[in-house]
C-alpha cells in the first residue's frame, strides 16, 4: 500500500472498529480508559468476569494487530529514537498523568467524543492539537526541529 492510502486505510479502520465497539458492546474505544479498566486491581471474579474479558482482548488485539498488519502487508513501523530513555520514560509518565487528568486520551476524545457531539471532547481535541502545534512551533523556533 503506498504512502498516500496508508493513512486513509487506518483511518476508515479505526472508525469502524469505533463504530463496531458502540454498535456491539454500547461501550467507547477509548485505549486508555479501556487499559485503566483491564487493569484495575479487583478480585478474581472481576478478572474472569465478561467486562474484564473484552478489555484484555482489546488490548491484546493492539500488538496483535499491528504484527499481522506487519506480516501480511509489510507495513513497517516508524523508528523511536531512544537515544535518551530518561526523558522518553518521564514523557511517557506525564502522558499517562494527563491521559488521567484529561478523564481519556486522543482516540477517545478525538474519535470517539467528536463523533458524539460531546462538547468535552471537542475542548480536549482542540487542547491536544493546540498544544502538539505549539510546541512544532516553539522547538522549530529554537532550533532543535528536524
Amino acid at each position: 500500500m503506498d504512502n498516500f492510502m496508508s493513512p486513509i486505510v487506518g483511518g476508515l479502520i479505526i472508525g469502524l472498529s469505533a463504530v463496531l465497539m458502540m454498535y456491539l458492546l454500547g461501550r467507547i474505544t477509548g485505549i486508555s480508559g479501556i487499559l485503566w479498566g483491564a487493569i484495575q486491581p479487583a478480585s478474581m471474579e472481576d478478572y474472569v468476569s465478561r467486562d474484564r474479558l473484552w478489555r484484555w482482548l482489546f488490548v491484546l488485539g493492539l500488538p496483535l494487530g499491528a504484527l499481522l498488519a506487519r506480516v501480511l502487508f509489510d507495513v513497517t513501523p516508524g523508528s523511536v529514537p531512544s537515544s535518551n530513555i530518561p526523558l522518553t520514560i518521564a514523557s511517557g509518565l506525564f502522558v499517562g498523568v494527563g491521559v488521567k487528568l484529561g478523564s481519556g486520551c486522543t482516540s477517545g476524545h478525538g474519535v470517539c467524543g467528536i463523533s458524539r457531539f460531546s462538547k468535552r471532547s471537542m475542548i480536549a481535541t482542540l487542547v491536544f492539537m493546540g498544544s502538539g502545534i505549539a510546541t512544532v512551533f516553539i522547538v522549530n523556533l529554537v532550533g532543535g526541529g528536524a
